[in-house]
């Protein structure tokens, strides 16, 4: 054997190689066959130049490729003898090269960690109980009902505005160094309470103003604000309420609930009220699950690949970016944010790295897999809560195999969590 393994960390091997005795006569003959059929020399058409003249023409470069082609055969087999499951590529060290005669060198590859995670049963978690309460119900139809309410003006100057109502007001912001920028300021601006369409604090400090009443609010604008020189700046806004509005629904009777899709009023509450609860299970078990892996990540510790968490930051940053782009952000604006959420980014990702590594050593020590008719059960799954036809489901992830395998990815997930629940402890609120 030509080779040494050496561990350098749980995740990270080295291959030191040395051949004392080297024969590239193979590979340069490789090397010079795949030259001869791309070179054009003088007095020969391309590529019938005779491999003797190649050679003489190009014996340094030929060499070179010769060596490389021998290191990486050299490497990956044994990269497959010793069964490795490399992550990334390798990086190549300490290379030493006597022309014809010798070569040694160091492979560094990273490699998917053995994952041993400690007794799960001891561990005690809590869902959150899930119910829906009248008033959920009604706000859902009030968000059915928005389109055909009508706004009408308050009269009696003794009502407060409160969370719901609208305000119409006058407002200019100042910032600290006495400046009163114009995109800071408002005409019979029209702005519902509650609605967080302002910067956090403004609308919960307008809860209480009655007509016609002036009022200085003072806010923290967020350290993630899209514009740089305005982030974590406290600024003040006088504003002047000229007017509360509120909004009337019409009663909600059996012909509206048609002409939102429904048979009747009763058949809209019995639906709807299962779809909430439906979503309102999904969020609480995402909850539960975040709690899961927050608990199996602190309790099992193991080195991970660096190549894995640079792909999963990559994957973070786009995302992050798509979002950021949507709000406005240019390209320098961008680039102050990732600068300074660098650390977060990556802690991110290793998290992530993290507890999905150990995932998948729990869907294998229980044999977890998503086959097709976990596939199909879960297309159904969504055409029933989208709305959507099944073919139309279907027709998308059958167009699409990178975003079927997404999905296969998650059900396995799903049912990886089925199999811990079966281990620790989970109670409800």
């Amino acid at each position: 054997m030509s080779y040494q393994v050496e561990e350098v960390n749980g995740c990270t091997k080295k291959l030191v190689f040395n051949f004392e005795t080297l024969d590239l006569t193979t590979e340069i003959k490789n090397e010079l066959i795949k030259k001869q059929k791309t070179v054009s020399l003088k007095g020969f058409r391309k590529g019938k130049a005779p491999l003797s003249v190649v050679e003489k023409m190009y014996r340094p470069q030929v060499e070179n490729d010769a060596l490389n082609s021998f290191i990486q055969n050299q490497m990956y087999e044994a990269i497959t003898k010793e069964d490795l499951r490399v992550v990334g590529y390798p990086s190549f060290e300490n290379m030493k090269y006597e022309p014809g005669k010798s070569v040694s060198f160091d492979a560094v590859v990273e490699i998917f960690p053995e994952v041993k995670l400690k007794d799960m049963s001891g561990l005690s978690f809590t869902k959150d109980k899930v119910e829906v309460a009248d008033s959920d119900v009604e706000e859902m139809k009030k968000n059915y009902l928005s389109s055909k309410a009508e706004m009408t003006e308050v009269k009696d100057e003794s009502v407060s505005l409160d969370k719901g109502m609208f305000a119409v007001m006058n407002f200019q912001g100042e910032r600290a160094n006495g400046e009163k920028p114009e995109n800071m300021k408002g005409e019979e601006f029209l702005l519902e309470i509650g609605s967080g369409q302002f910067i956090p604090g403004f609308e919960e400090q307008m809860v209480g103003m009655k007509k016609g009443e002036t009022k200085t609010l003072e806010v923290t604008f967020p350290e993630d604000y899209q514009a740089a020189d305005l982030q974590n700046e406290k600024v003040k806004f006088e504003v002047e309420l000229l007017e509360i509005k509120e909004k009337n629904f019409p009663e909600f009777t059996d012909e509206l609930a048609k002409e939102f899709g429904f048979e009747s009023v009763d058949d809209f509450m019995e639906k709807n009220k299962a779809n909430m609860l439906d979503q309102k299970d999904r969020a609480a078990k995402q909850k539960l699950n975040q709690d899961i892996l927050e608990k199996l990540v602190e309790e099992n510790s193991f080195d991970i690949p660096q190549a894995l968490v640079a792909q999963q930051e990559d994957h973070l940053k786009e995302d992050v970016k798509r979002t950021l782009q949507q709000q406005g952000f240019n390209e320098q604006m961008m680039a102050e944010y990732f600068e300074k959420w660098k650390g977060d980014l990556t802690e991110k990702a290793q998290f992530q790295v993290r507890s999905g590594l150990i995932l998948d050593a729990i869907a294998k020590e229980h044999n977890v897999e998503a086959n097709e008719e976990d596939f199909n059960a879960k297309l159904e799954e969504v055409a029933k809560t989208s709305g959507l036809e099944l073919d139309q489901i279907k027709g998308f992830y059958s167009k699409d195999e990178r975003m079927k395998n997404n999905l296969m990815f998650a059900i396995r997930e799903e049912k990886t969590f089925e199999k811990v629940y079966e281990v620790v402890t989970v109670k409800e609120a």
